[in-house]
C-alpha cells in the first residue's frame, strides 16, 4: 500500500508558480479556500496536535497587527469569519465575503496566515479548546464519533495517521510557541499551497493574492512515502469502557483504493449499495433498521467521513493517500447489541460472497449518477472538490465519477468487492458499559437470540436463527479493553 512517487508528483509538481484552482463567475459572493498540503500526518511523534494547533493559531489567534478580538469585531459587520480544518494531509482555511468587502476582508485574512500574532494567551486558550474537544466533545458526548476515531487510531497505530487530528492531551500540553512558529515556517510553504477562489473577484485580484503568498518560503516537493499500516492478523477488538446506555460499533480494515485508483468507481457503487450515508436504501440500513428496528443508522464508507451525525454529504479537502473500509453502526441497545454485531458481520460476509445482483447494480449506479451532483451544490463545495481532484490527479469530480460509472458492469463491481473486502483480519471497536462482561460474552460465542415487540416475516425469523449463532473468531489475546478516560490522553 505504499503510494508511488508518481502519485506524489501530481500533488507537488515541479513548477515554481503557485498552484491555483479558480471558479470565476458573476456572483458577488467571493469564496476563499486556501489549502496547505500538510496536516496531522506531519506532527512530530512526541507532539501530536502540532499541525492542528498551528492552524488554529492562524485562524483563531489573530495577526501581528490585530488581536483575535479585533479580527472578530472587524469581520462581524462583513457577516463573515475564517474557518479552519486540519486533516492528515490537508489544512484548509475557508471563508466567504461579499465583493463590497473584498479588500477589507482580504487584508485581514492575508495577515492572519502570513503574519500570525503568536500570542501566548491565544496559545493557552486554543490549547485548552483542543483538550476540551478531546476530553468532553468526543470522549463524553459522542460515542459514535469516538468509536470511528478509535478505530482509525487502532488500524494506524505506529503510523503517521495513528492519532486524532487534534492530537493528544499530552502532546498539546508540550507544544510551545517556538514549535508553532517552526511548523509554520517549514510546512506553510509555496510548494504546499493551493489557492482556491470562486466568484466575481476582479481580474487583478488573483495577481495580488499570488504576489502576497509568494512571500512564503519556497519549500520543496514532499516525496516521502507513507508506510503501509500494519497488517491486521485475525479478528481484533478494542473495547472502550464507558458508562453509557447504548453501544456504539465501528469496524474496518485498510484498503488500497483512493480516488486515483482504478477500482474507485466500483467501490463507490459498493459503498452506496451496502451503506450509503444517511440513506434508507442501503442494504445494511434495510436489514438492520427497516426490517428489525435495531438502531438508528447503519452505514459504510471507503473514505474518511467525520461528523457523520451532523452532515448528509461528505466534506471536501479530507484527501488522504490511504483509506480504510469502515462500517458504522449507530447506537445499539445493550440487550440486542451482540445480535447487531453478528448481523453486520453476516451482511458483510454475504456482500463478499454474493456481491450484487444486476438489478441492485443498475439501481445503485443510477442513484450515484444523480447523487454526485449534490456534492458540489455550493461554490464552496465545488471549489473544495476541485482542489481534491488536483490532489489526486483526476478530472473534475462529477465527470470523473460519471465517466467511471458509465464504464462499469456488475461483474466489475463484484470482482472489486472480492478483491478489496473481507470478513477476516479486521478491527472492531465497541464502546459500552461493562467491558469485562462484553469480553466474556463475545469470546463465549453463546447464541444471542433476537426478540421483537411485533410480528416479523418468516424469512427474517429464519435468518435470525442463523445470525444468532454466528461465530465471531475472537481470541482473548486479540481483545484490548481501554477506559474511556485513557483515550486521546
Amino acid at each position: 500500500m505504499r503510494i508511488a512517487l508518481a502519485f506524489l508528483a501530481m500533488v507537488w509538481p515541479l513548477s515554481a508558480d503557485l498552484r491555483t484552482v479558480l471558479l470565476p463567475s458573476k456572483s458577488p459572493l467571493i469564496t476563499f479556500r486556501f489549502v496547505f498540503l500538510t496536516g496531522a500526518a506531519d506532527d512530530p511523534a512526541d507532539k501530536p496536535g502540532l499541525a492542528s494547533l498551528t492552524a488554529s493559531m492562524l485562524a483563531r489567534g489573530g495577526s501581528a497587527k490585530m488581536p483575535y478580538s479585533q479580527v472578530v469585531e472587524a469581520m462581524f459587520p462583513m457577516a463573515t469569519s475564517v474557518g479552519v480544518h486540519t486533516d492528515k494531509e490537508m489544512t484548509t482555511f475557508s471563508a466567504d465575503t461579499h465583493l463590497d468587502n473584498l479588500d477589507a476582508f482580504y487584508a485581514i485574512f492575508r495577515d492572519m496566515i502570513l503574519e500570525p500574532g503568536w500570542r501566548a494567551e491565544d496559545l493557552k486558550r486554543l490549547r485548552e479548546d483542543g483538550i476540551n474537544n478531546l476530553r468532553v466533545t468526543l470522549r463524553s458526548n459522542n460515542e459514535e464519533e469516538l468509536g470511528k476515531e478509535v478505530l482509525y487510531n487502532a488500524i494506524y497505530a505506529g503510523h503517521p495517521y495513528g492519532h486524532h487530528n487534534l492530537g493528544s492531551v499530552t502532546g498539546l500540553q508540550k507544544i510551545t510557541l517556538e514549535d508553532l512558529k517552526s511548523f509554520h515556517r517549514t510546512r506553510y510553504t509555496q510548494a504546499n499551497l493551493i489557492l482556491g477562489l470562486a466568484g466575481g473577484y476582479p481580474a487583478s485580484f488573483l495577481a495580488r493574492v499570488k504576489k502576497d503568498f509568494a512571500s512564503l518560503p519556497p519549500g520543496k516537493r514532499d516525496t516521502v512515502e507513507r508506510p503501509a499500516p500494519a497488517a491486521i492478523d485475525g479478528f481484533r477488538l478494542t473495547m472502550v469502557e464507558k458508562q453509557t446506555r447504548s453501544v456504539a460499533v465501528s469496524l474496518g480494515f485498510p484498503i488500497e483504493v483512493h480516488r486515483g485508483h482504478a477500482d474507485f468507481p466500483a467501490m463507490l457503487v459498493t459503498q452506496s449499495y451496502f451503506g450509503q450515508h444517511r440513506n434508507s436504501a442501503g442494504r445494511l440500513f434495510d436489514r438492520m433498521r427497516e426490517k428489525r428496528g435495531l438502531n438508528y443508522g447503519d452505514y459504510a464508507y471507503i473514505e474518511y467521513f467525520p461528523s457523520g451525525m451532523f452532515v448528509f454529504e461528505p466534506a471536501p479537502n479530507l484527501a488522504r493517500r490511504q483509506q480504510i473500509f469502515q462500517i458504522w453502526i449507530r447506537p445499539l441497545e445493550s440487550p440486542t447489541a451482540h445480535f447487531g454485531i453478528r448481523l453486520a458481520m453476516h451482511e458483510l460476509d454475504r456482500l463478499v460472497r454474493m456481491g450484487m445482483t444486476e438489478e441492485e447494480f443498475q439501481r445503485t449506479r443510477d442513484f450515484l449518477s444523480k447523487y454526485v451532483n449534490l456534492l458540489t451544490k455550493t461554490k464552496r463545495a465545488e471549489l473544495g472538490y476541485a482542489i481534491d481532484s488536483l490532489y489526486y490527479g483526476i478530472p473534475e469530480y462529477n465527470k470523473f465519477v460519471k465517466d467511471g460509472l458509465a464504464k462499469l458492469s456488475r461483474d466489475k463491481v463484484n470482482t472489486a468487492i472480492k478483491k478489496h473486502l473481507r470478513v477476516d483480519n479486521l478491527h472492531m471497536v465497541v464502546i459500552a458499559n461493562d467491558a469485562g462482561d462484553w469480553k466474556k460474552r463475545l469470546l463465549g460465542n453463546a447464541p444471542s437470540p433476537m426478540t421483537y415487540n411485533s410480528a416479523k416475516p418468516e424469512d427474517i425469523l429464519a435468518e435470525d436463527k442463523i445470525v444468532e449463532k454466528r461465530r465471531l473468531p475472537l481470541k482473548a489475546e486479540n481483545i484490548t479493553i481501554v477506559p474511556v478516560e485513557k483515550i486521546f490522553e
